[in-house]
């Protein structure tokens, strides 16, 4: 198999990594000011015009839903693993705390308003490889509409220029940036547009960062952590068999518990109380047929919006109930990094309960009470924390008889809603290159995904960093045959590698996987497009159409749990 690594094409972005960690190493706050010029001199894809003197309001969009709202007052970001690092920094019970999160990033934050200074909790060092980048892209940012705002047209009234086509129109030149652009960024901030920009408009903003502690040792010590409370919660996790999977929280209990089908009723008058026209609309056109969305979709997705109401315990606590008289607990990530877990009792569950597309042209399902094993489902993590929480998994948890992993990936040569299912993937941070077991193809996939393409056959590439890629390094991906860029999967399979072999995964060698000895399975579903100018999560999110692919990637895996179980069931192990 012919394989090219992209050494010489990413020097730009191994100087970026090599001056961050450096730096970092210091027992001091490092100040982001002397990050600038080698991060823009990386031309990021997600950064592209960092030099320009106009916004690249991509990467500022891309950053802004990634950070707490509190960034914009805070002067010093701390990073460490566990409350206890900051305690031993001196800098009290940071749990105590406001908590603060991003719209787009999973991050457990807390902001002390005294102090100007925001605490985040690193599950590995992929945290590091996020955060700088995008402190790093958010304050040059930050800076360009700072200068620009000084010379603001006194006819302009910010508050009022929404209201004004005209005025919308000269506040975006003035801004140097698309109308678009700058009616995304109201959108984002909502109410607090004007005192955003007022913000802004005061000031420039200059970061100062500090890491805690690096160490390998403390994050292994967070991750057991994670996983002491759900062992805790659920010891049969100990000695029963596990089927592992890394997805959401919201898809697997869905379809096993039917809970919102069951309800939509009083889902659907709340859409109506709420005023939810644009959802009211879309159930209208998939009763008459006019979109071919999915109905067990759009309920999935209007609950959601339901429990984010305020005042709704009551449905929350109903739900819950429901959740657990067919056997699904739910475990939160209350005091270490956020990645929630679900776990699913396959012999408690009620196959009349079920979304009906599980079951579709399955058998009776009644042998499944005779199942001794469990699903363990948890909120994916970030890049390097995937290999740390499997290998704890492993470690600690009964016969493992499936992994499992749906995630985001940029796409080279699909369309945003697609489906990729690779067969090799290339991991930056081992620099291995690993052939994986087909345990899907386009066929398991397709008959539920409705707007986008199933590519099964692919190759794709584990970055270490959404922000740590230009353009001629994913051209030698591309040239190579890589289709897919996402963050998990060389870390899952670099500890599936250590899960039935007898050494530490190896550095930079082709590694196959056809001996593992338990099923493997991964499926990414496309979420951007990099090589696209301004097509990538910055510019939009998935939001109600990302439940297709969604969806459709985890009937999949649970389909073929039932269908392995019923296996294992029949030769009796």
């Amino acid at each position: 198999m012919e394989r090219t690594v992209p050494y010489t094409a990413s020097e730009e972005v191994e100087l970026y990594l090599r001056t961050y960690y450096s730096l970092l190493r210091t027992s001091d706050a490092v100040q982001i000011r002397s990050l600038e010029e080698v991060h823009a001199g990386m031309k990021s894809l997600l950064h592209q015009h960092a030099r320009d003197r106009a916004p690249d309001m991509t990467a500022f969009i891309y950053a802004l839903l990634r950070l707490p709202a509190c960034i914009g007052e805070t002067k010093e970001v701390v990073l460490g693993q566990s409350g206890s690092i900051f305690r031993e920094a001196g800098m009290g019970d940071v749990w105590s705390w406001e908590q603060v999160n991003g719209k787009a990033r999973r991050r457990r934050c807390f902001y002390n308003e005294e102090e100007q200074v925001l605490a985040c909790i690193v599950a590995s060092r992929s945290d590091i490889d996020d955060v700088i980048p995008l402190l790093t892209a958010y304050q040059i940012e930050w800076n360009k509409l700072h200068r620009l705002l000084q010379h603001i047209p006194d006819d302009i009234d910010i508050a009022k220029a929404h209201k004004q086509t005209d005025t919308w129109y000269n506040l975006a030149e003035a801004l140097m940036m698309s109308v678009g652009d700058l009616t995304r960024w109201r959108s984002i901030c909502g109410e607090d547009f004007v005192n955003r920009v007022q913000e802004i408009k005061a000031c420039e903003r200059f970061f100062q960062v500090r890491l805690l502690n690096g160490s390998l040792i403390e994050y292994n010590r967070a991750t057991n952590a994670w996983w002491s409370v759900i062992a805790e919660r659920v010891p049969d996790l100990l000695t029963h068999p596990i089927y592992f999977i890394s997805s959401n929280t919201h898809s697997f209990v869905n379809l096993f518990s039917g809970f919102a089908l069951k309800n939509h009723k009083e889902i659907n008058q709340y859409l109506i109380d709420a005023d939810q026209q644009e959802l009211l609309d879309e159930w209208r056109q998939i009763q008459t047929h006019t979109v071919p969305s999915s109905q067990e979709n759009f309920w999935y997705y209007a609950l959601k919006k339901y429990l984010q109401e305020p005042n709704t315990e009551e449905i929350f606590n109903r739900r819950n109930e429901h959740e657990a008289a067919c056997g699904i607990q739910r475990i939160n990530s209350e005091h270490s990094f956020d990645v929630d877990a679900q776990v699913i009792n396959i012999s408690k569950l009620k196959p009349g309960w079920m979304d009906d597309r599980v079951k579709h042209d399955l058998e009776d399902l009644a042998f499944l009470k005779k199942s001794d094993a469990l699903i363990l489902n948890i909120d994916y993590p970030l890049g390097l924390a995937a290999y740390n929480i499997l290998m704890e998994v492993a470690e600690n948890a009964g016969n493992i008889l499936g992994v499992y992993s749906i995630g985001k990936a940029a796409t080279l040569n699909g369309v945003v809603g697609d489906v990729i299912i690779p067969y090799v993937v290339h991991d930056e941070h081992s620099r291995n290159t690993y052939l994986i077991p087909r345990a899907f193809d386009a066929r398991d996939v397709s008959p539920n995904l409705i707007y986008g393409t199933v590519l099964d056959n692919q190759k794709a590439v584990t970055v270490r960093g959404t922000f740590l890629q230009n353009r001629s390094y994913m051209d030698v991906f591309y040239r190579e045959g890589y289709t897919g860029i996402e963050m998990e999967a060389g870390p899952y399979l670099s500890a599936v590698f250590e899960m039935f072999r007898p050494t530490r995964h190896p550095i930079d060698e082709i590694v196959n996987l056809d001996r593992a000895p338990f099923d493997l399975g991964i499926l990414h579903y496309a979420s951007d497009r990099p090589l696209s100018k301004g097509k990538n999560l910055g510019a939009g999110t998935l939001s109600y159409y990302g439940m297709d692919p969604t969806y459709a990637c985890s009937l999949a895996i649970i389909r073929r749990i039932i269908n392995l179980e019923k296996e294992r069931i029949q030769d009796g192990k």
